[in-house]
């Protein structure tokens, strides 16, 4: 699955399109400063529900803060969570 990334310098998101050209996942932050962005918002489509696209974007998302070396305020209930359950995330966890 290829996911697309939109970034204004103030928010950003990584979401993918079916077929059509609808959007059916995406997950959203807002940039708290130069070096934190707050995960906001994460939404799948019931269609790919079940398939692990939730975490995909996660995955996405920690990559991006990994590579500009960022931390990420979990904001959302699902990053919350996962973030809470996975220690592997816990180098891009902001500590607020």
């Amino acid at each position: 699955m290829q996911f697309q990334h939109k970034d204004n310098d103030q928010q950003g998101e990584f979401f993918t399109l079916n077929d059509a050209g609808q959007r059916i996942a995406e997950i959203s932050y807002v940039w708290r400063n130069e070096k934190t962005i707050v995960a906001d918002h994460t939404w799948v489509d019931d269609c790919l529900r079940g398939q692990g696209v939730a975490r995909k974007l996660l995955d996405v998302l920690v990559e991006f803060a990994r590579e500009k070396q960022l931390k990420i305020i979990p904001t959302c209930s699902y990053v919350d969570v996962m973030f809470k359950r996975e220690p592997e995330l816990q180098d891009v966890a902001a500590t607020v």
